[in-house]
């Protein structure tokens, strides 16, 4: 078991150093010169070179690459084109920003996702699992940005309940931090709970048909004790799976969500980064939101391999 969840780990990484090429190929490949969108069409050639120099253009794509990622590994995402300013110290607190946000969300949602989808898979057919998919259909057809402006509309503008704006500082309390960013918190949690409850549900009544739940269901326990005891420990697996690749949405599908609500995350970093062409800022939150992923789908790799003894030997 320990070789294959250290493979799993080398996975892993592997797939961080290949989405780090990717990153770093794809922001090269952009149309323009950096250097001429931060001087300005009234830069001279001399200034251009100069500039471009200064910030190692001129060398090989492949050097400057393993430069950054040398950086990258050391914990130095470099510096800003905009203003100058080191990116890791504006970064890291913006990483926290956006983790509260996401764990706020997460909270909010993994009781209702999971309670409910087993809920669905006890009454399946009933009313309380048609409400529910119903429920879930909706929400996963609604865009994030759509639902926060509802949101605003509603319980902002209307009502005056909550802050239309999540702004925050690094000296906010946590009762004041936890109210501003109330809005975009539920605005995660509708998306996310529809798809964690739908595989939940799916995935508790996909072991309904095994031989040992019928067996259980013959003994005369209860439906309830059935999914409970029998069902739900073996669908454990893709359930904690559709939990992890959620969770990881929260973290890097905030951009458009800290957009809407000007919450000073990751996300709103990046989007600032874009308009301003700063390259190196586009590339480190990139990377970290790689990190945050892949790191978050490895741990379910591991996790369901511990909880499933199926998983450890290999057929």
């Amino acid at each position: 078991m320990i070789r294959l969840i250290l493979s799993r780990i080398g996975l892993g990484l592997l797939t961080l150093l290949a989405v780090s090429v990717v990153i770093f190929v794809l922001t090269q490949i952009l149309p323009g010169d950096v250097a001429s969108s931060v001087l300005g069409q009234s830069a001279t050639p001399e200034t251009l070179a100069a500039y471009r120099h200064e910030l190692g253009l001129d060398r090989p794509a492949v050097v400057r690459y393993f430069v950054w990622l040398a950086g990258v590994l050391h914990g130095d995402f470099g510096t800003a084109l905009t203003n100058g300013q080191n990116i890791i110290e504006v970064l890291w607190p913006r990483l926290r920003n956006t983790l509260f946000l996401a764990g706020y969300a997460a909270l909010l949602a993994l009781p209702l996702a999971v309670g409910f989808g087993i809920l669905s898979a006890i009454r399946e057919g009933r009313l309380t699992d048609r409400l529910a998919n119903i429920v879930a259909l909706l929400a996963i057809s609604m865009p994030e940005f759509f639902v926060g402006y509802l949101l605003i509309l509603n319980l902002s503008v209307n009502h005056e309940w909550f802050p239309s704006l999540a702004t925050v500082g690094a000296d906010t309390p946590f009762g004041e931090r936890v109210w501003a960013v109330t809005l975009p918190a539920v605005t995660l949690t509708f998306l996310v709970t529809a798809h964690m409850l739908r595989m939940t549900r799916n995935s508790v009544l996909s072991t309904m048909s095994t031989a040992y739940v019928e067996m259980a269901f013959l003994k005369g326990l209860s439906r309830a004790r059935v999914v409970t005891r029998h069902a739900l420990p073996n669908a454990a697996a893709p359930i904690i799976s559709v939990i992890a690749l959620n969770l990881a949405y929260l973290v890097v599908g905030v951009v458009v969500v800290e957009n809407v609500f000007t919450y000073p995350g990751v996300g709103q970093y990046m989007i600032d980064a874009v308009t301003k062409r700063d390259v190196p800022v586009i590339e480190a939150c990139g990377i970290v939101f790689a990190a945050v992923f892949i790191t978050l789908n490895t741990l379910a790799d591991v996790t369901a391999i511990v909880l499933n003894p199926r998983l450890r030997h290999p057929r």
